[in-house]
């Protein structure tokens, strides 16, 4: 089972509200983005028009692999964007900056893949249990993405009061799943850390240049470099342990609950989740009607059992309700309670038609279409629909992958690599030596070996092309002339006694027309060979038996010249490789956006130029 394999299998179309106000000071406008995280658009954004921080408001964070829609709010500017994967629709005005309240739905569709026929059983009883027992309302891996990315709980930092951890986890610990240039800015500051006054070549670090330019000026006070980092991105630290403590405490408050029989476990980034399969009536009314804290340090508790939970995941933590403060900072940091429902229950599930998966072929696929309110993961709905199915990906799980799908790269381009790299191809006159039937009884040679008996000498492929019907009796005589000798012995003479021939047949198509002439000779203008066959003539070139028995100094000497001409021709493997190779320039320094743009247009323009270039004139007078 695979899920976001394109961005069109995940796609979610926020519902919502908001007052609209003529000449209000906010513009709403509807955001259709692509690959791209909630942050990572605002950022985009905000960065193009010049926009404050804090400028774009929104109701809630959508997730970055598929396609989303959902509406944001701009202070006091008006903007306009429509890339391909980040597009602005305008849709009014309002008064006061959008928040969750502002939403009211998520209808969500998603493409499930890689299934085979024995999943579609499973999955009608597993609709059934969703739409009669609910999904525990868990929060699902993304709100994890710091564990899988190595850089692990920030909040537990700040609670320690270690803002210099906390802030190098922040800057300073790129993920090795991370190829963007983020992770070079993080890698840099993780080999120059301390040293703030360091230029950093990579454009990526101006999200950086508040917390850079504070510890310019303060190197030792961490605390306030980090707390010019943007709010939203504070607060999110926070939540994310929060989150973390409220999966813990619910998977405790289940087994209280419920007897194991009743419940099975899966896999996600934090550890290990439960869900239930049956209740009774009574237990399935309690847990429609229960709620679970998200802690804070003015927590209070009704259900005795939830307390108790509680208590269980904090000692596991070693911590306590009092210690989910941040010292120093409480103003700015602060862990704040709330209640979320510990079931949700999707509205108007529909499970499409399975059909033939054309990206895993042999495999099927099936959408799966629910509405779910604010705050629920549809990820959670789909793994456990295909709860029977479904394994959690690792970030080994990825790096192997990703392994592979390099190698079926490399294997794919060796095959379509030059005949220079894959070998000398094979010669009519060479394949008629091995007819069935003939024996030898010499030892089968290496590569190496008939390399250094039989060196040979390659000619333009264009040359072999235009000579070959007049080369092909020639071949054929030599080869049976040659029976008794080794393949290579019969594969170097051959190779030679074909040069001059080539030559004669180059000399001897004086009568064809211009345009074919220069077409056969355009790639065979080597001055070694030209002069050659231009300078003998019919008295002095030599016939293929005389070329065979010249000595072996002159044909050395061929040789020579031909190496020269191309530095990879007719040298070993180990020559090529105690070759001095070539400096390495420097990468080219990155582009902004705007010199991207130019860029692009640039292109285009050539691009039209050409074409126009190529288009035939009218013959109109």
């Amino acid at each position: 089972m695979r899920i976001k394999q394109k961005p069109e299998d995940f796609s979610v179309k926020e519902s919502y509200r908001f007052d609209e106000v003529d000449g209000g000071r906010f513009r709403v406008y509807l955001m259709d983005k692509q690959k791209l995280s909630t942050f990572d658009a605002v950022t985009r954004l905000r960065d193009a028009f010049g926009l404050k921080p804090g400028a774009i408001s929104y109701c809630g964070l959508k997730d970055k692999q598929g396609r989303t829609e959902q509406i944001i709010a701009v202070d006091g500017a008006d903007v306009d964007m429509q890339e391909p994967d980040l597009r602005l629709k305008f849709l009014g005005r309002t008064n006061k900056a959008l928040s969750s309240a502002n939403i009211t739905s998520n209808r969500f569709s998603v493409t499930v893949r890689a299934l085979g026929p024995e999943s579609v059983g499973p999955l009608n009883s597993a609709a059934a249990e969703v739409n009669r027992l609910g999904v525990v309302n868990y929060f699902d891996s993304q709100r994890f993405g710091s564990l899988k990315h190595g850089q692990g709980f920030i909040a537990k930092d700040l609670i320690r009061g270690d803002f210099e951890a906390a802030l190098h986890n922040f800057l300073a610990k790129p993920s090795e799943l991370d190829f963007t240039e983020d992770a070079k800015v993080k890698a840099f500051w993780r080999d120059n850390w301390g040293q703030w006054d360091a230029r950093v070549p990579f454009e990526g670090t101006r999200k950086y240049h508040r917390v850079l330019r504070s510890l310019r000026d303060h190197p030792k006070d961490f605390m306030k470099a980090f707390l010019q980092i943007d709010s939203d991105y504070r607060a999110m630290q926070l939540f994310t342990f929060q989150s973390f403590l409220w999966n813990e405490g619910v998977r405790r408050y289940l087994q209280l609950m419920l007897p194991r029989e009743s419940l099975f476990p899966m896999r996600y980034q934090a550890g290990t989740l439960l869900f239930h399969r049956d209740a009774d009536a009574n237990t399935l009314r309690v847990l429609r009607e229960a709620t679970f804290p998200l802690l804070a340090p003015d927590t209070t508790f009704k259900d005795p059992k939830v307390e108790e939970a509680v208590h269980w995941v904090l000692s596991r933590e070693k911590l306590t309700l009092a210690d989910l403060r941040i010292p120093d900072a409480e103003r700015l940091l602060y862990f704040k309670h709330e209640e979320r429902p510990l079931l949700s229950f999707p509205h108007k599930l529909v499970v499409g038609r399975t059909q033939p998966d054309e990206i895993n072929r042999g495999d099927i696929k099936v959408n799966v279409a629910f509405t779910l309110p604010p705050g629920a993961y549809a990820t959670l709905v789909v793994k456990r629909l295909f709860h029977f199915a479904y394994t959690e990906e690792t970030a080994d799980d990825i790096r192997a992958q990703r392994e592979r799908t390099a190698r079926i790269i490399e294997e794919s381009q060796a095959e379509g690599a030059p005949s220079s790299r894959r070998g000398p191809p094979v010669r009519d006159g060479e394949r008629g030596s091995e007819r069935p039937g003939a024996t030898s009884s010499r030892r089968p040679q290496t590569r190496d070996e008939e390399r250094a008996r039989s060196p040979r000498t390659e000619f333009p492929s264009s040359r072999r092309a235009s000579s070959s019907r007049s080369e092909a009796p020639a071949r054929r005589g030599a080869g049976a002339a040659r029976e008794d000798e080794p393949s290579s012995t019969r594969r170097a003479s051959s190779s030679r006694s074909e040069a001059p021939a080539r030559r004669g047949a180059g000399a001897a198509r004086e009568d064809e027309p211009s345009s074919t002439r220069r077409a056969s000779s355009s790639r065979s203008e080597a001055p070694a060979r030209r002069g050659s066959s231009r300078d003998e003539g019919p008295s002095t070139r030599r016939s293929p038996s005389e070329w065979a028995a010249a000595p072996a100094r002159s044909r050395s000497a061929s040789s020579e010249d031909d190496v020269s001409a191309s530095p990879s021709r007719g040298r070993s493997l180990a020559d090529q490789a105690n070759a001095p190779k070539a400096p390495k320039e420097a990468p080219p320094a990155p582009l902004g956006f705007r010199e991207k743009a130019r860029q692009r247009k640039a292109n285009k323009e050539i691009a039209r130029a050409e074409t126009a270039a190529k288009r035939p004139k009218s013959r109109k007078k």
